[in-house]
C-alpha cells in the first residue's frame, strides 16, 4: 500500500528537494533499513555493514524478532536508526572524549542516545539521562540499566527545572520533540497526525526548551540540536533564533561526500540534514553550537550520601571490579556504585533534581543479608569471579526471560549468575529442591513460544 503524504508536505518538500522530490518519494515506499549498534564494553562481535558514522552501529540484511533475542535483554546491542547514530560525529569532531565530562540528554527516552553516549565518554564522566514524562522515564532506566555502565544519572524533570544547575554541563544534547516527518516510512500512522498547525507548536516548543536549558551549559560547551524531521520551522529557524537571542557559535563537521549527508547553511547557522533517498537511514536533523567563552559559576554542594558500614563496603569490594574507583552509596536498603570523581555531583543532582535511578544498584541489605540487585547481572563492572555463573542455551535463556520454572542443575547454593554467550542476564536464587528466577516481572518477555 503507497504512503499517504499529507499534501501539504508533498508541497514543502517539493519545493525543497525539486528533482530530488520523485528519489523521495520512491525511497519511502521501500523497506526501511534495520540497524543495531553494539555494545562495545559487553565484548560484543559486530557483524553486518558497517554504518559510516558510527564505529559500533551495523546494517542488518532483515529484522529478526529482537524480543527473543536474549542478547537484546543483556545489553549486548541497542536497536537503533542508523541516522540518530551520526550523533556520533558531532561528539567526536567537538569535544576531547578523554575528560571527565558533564553531560546532558535532555529528551533522552527510549535511551537511544543515551547509551550511545555511555559508549563514547570516558568512564569518569557523567551522564544526566533525563526524561519530563514519568512513563517514558520508567522505560529509559530500563534501558540503562541492560546497557550497564555506572557513570549515568536518569532524571524525570522539565527543561526549566536545569536552570537551577547553571553552568553545569559540559555538553547538552536536546533531541527535541518534533512533528517526526523522518519517521514516516518507519511509523506510516504518524502521517495522520502531521498538520502545518502541528509543525508550528512543535517549533513554538522546541525554542521554550532551548530557551529553558541554555543557562544550564557552561561557557564554551557544546549544545548538539536534533530532531527527526526536515522542515526549516523546526530546524534551521530554531538555530537561527537561538543564535540571535545567545552568544554562541554554530560548528562545522567534517564529512565525506560518500556518506550523502547535506550540509545546511543560513546566516551564521549550519546544520545537517539526512534523507532517506541519500543514504540507508531515515530523515533526521542535527546543528552544532558551542557557547561563547565566559567566567565559569563554581557550583558547591555539601556531602549528605549515607554509605554502608565499612565491613559491609569490604565485602561488596568484592562484587565490583576496579572498586577503588567507585563510590558506594546507600539510599534506603540499597547500595548504589557511581563513580568516584563523580560524588559531589551526584549530590547536586540530588538537591535539584528528581532523580530516578543513580549509578548502578549493586545489592540490597536485608536483614543484614547481601541480595545482588539485578542490575550489577547486567553491569560491565561486575566481578563475575565472585559469583557462580550459569551458562543457558537459548530455550533455557528465553525460559528464563519469561520468568518461567527454569530446570537447571546447579552446584552450589545461593545466588547465581544466568549468562546466556557471556553476558549476564539476571539472577536465580539455588535452593536445595529448585531454582527461584529472580528476574524483574516488569521486564519479563511476554511473546509466545509460537512466534519463535
Amino acid at each position: 500500500m503507497a504512503l499517504l503524504l499529507p499534501q501539504e508536505f508533498q508541497s514543502y518538500m517539493q519545493g525543497n528537494l525539486g528533482t530530488a522530490f520523485q528519489d523521495f518519494l520512491e525511497a519511502l515506499e521501500k523497506t526501511p533499513p534495520v540497524s543495531i549498534r553494539y555494545n562495545l564494553k559487553k565484548n560484543a562481535h559486530p557483524a553486518g555493514e558497517p554504518i559510516p558514522w558510527c564505529t559500533s552501529g551495523r546494517y542488518l540484511k532483515e529484522r529478526p524478532a529482537f524480543t527473543l533475542d536474549p542478547l537484546l535483554h543483556g545489553g549486548a546491542y541497542y536497536v537503533q536508526e542508523a541516522s540518530s547514530m551520526f550523533l556520533e560525529q558531532a561528539l567526536q569532531q567537538t569535544a576531547d572524549l578523554t575528560q571527565p565530562l558533564n553531560v546532558l540528554d535532555l529528551c533522552a527516552a527510549p535511551g537511544g542516545k543515551s547509551t550511545h553516549l555511555l559508549s563514547l565518554l570516558s568512564t569518569n564522566s557523567l551522564l544526566v539521562s533525563n526524561e519530563v514524562i514519568r512513563s517514558r522515564a520508567a522505560v529509559l532506566s530500563e534501558n540503562i540499566q541492560k546497557w550497564g555502565h555506572s557513570n549515568v544519572v536518569v532524571t524525570n524533570n522539565d527543561p526549566v527545572d536545569f536552570q537551577r544547575l547553571p553552568g553545569f554541563f559540559d555538553i547538552i544534547l536536546v533531541d527535541a520533540p518534533c512533528s517526526g516527518e523522518g519517521l514516516f516510512r518507519k511509523e506510516p500512522e504518524a502521517t495522520s497526525q502531521w498538520s502545518e498547525k502541528n509543525v508550528e507548536l512543535c517549533s513554538l516548543r522546541q525554542q521554550r526548551i532551548l530557551t529553558d536549558v541554555w543557562p544550564a551549559l557552561k561557557p564554551g560547551g557544546i549544545l548538539i540540536y536534533s530532531t527527526c524531521t526536515y522542515n526549516e520551522h523546526e530546524n534551521m529557524e530554531n538555530i537561527e533564533r537561538l543564535h540571535a537571542q545567545a552568544s554562541m557559535v554554530s560548528k562545522e563537521l567534517i564529512l565525506p561526500d560518500s556518506w550523502g549527508i547535506e550540509t545546511l547553511r543560513r546566516g551564521n547557522c549550519t546544520g545537517y540534514q539526512l534523507y532517506p533517498h541519500l543514504l540507508k537511514g531515515e530523515g533526521f536533523f542535527m546543528s552544532v553550537m558551542q557557547k561563547a567563552d565566559g567566567p565559569t559559576r563554581i557550583l558547591k554542594s555539601k556531602d549528605f550520601l549515607h554509605y554502608p558500614s565499612r565491613s559491609q563496603s569490604k565485602e561488596i569490594s568484592n562484587w565490583i571490579k576496579e572498586p577503588e574507583e567507585q563510590c558506594l552509596f546507600q539510599h534506603f536498603e540499597t547500595v548504589r556504585m557511581l563513580p568516584l570523581d563523580k560524588k559531589d555531583e551526584l549530590s547536586l543532582l540530588l538537591q535539584n533534581l528528581h532523580v530516578v535511578i543513580a549509578g548502578t544498584a549493586v545489592l540490597e541489605i536485608t536483614r543484614n543479608k547481601l541480595i545482588p540487585d539485578h542490575a550489577l547481572a547486567l553491569s560491565i563492572n561486575i566481578n563475575k569471579m565472585n559469583f557462580p555463573v550459569l551458562p543457558l542455551n537459548p530455550e533455557q535463556a528465553l525460559t528464563y526471560l519469561r520468568k518461567d520454572t527454569l530446570n537447571v542443575s546447579a552446584a552450589d547454593v545461593g545466588f547465581a549468575l544466568i549468562e546466556y554467550e557471556g553476558i549476564g542476564l539476571g539472577w536465580v536464587n539455588v535452593l536445595p529442591n529448585r531454582l527461584n528466577n529472580l528476574y524483574p516481572a516488569a521486564w519479563r518477555i511476554r511473546m509466545g513460544s509460537a512466534l519463535q
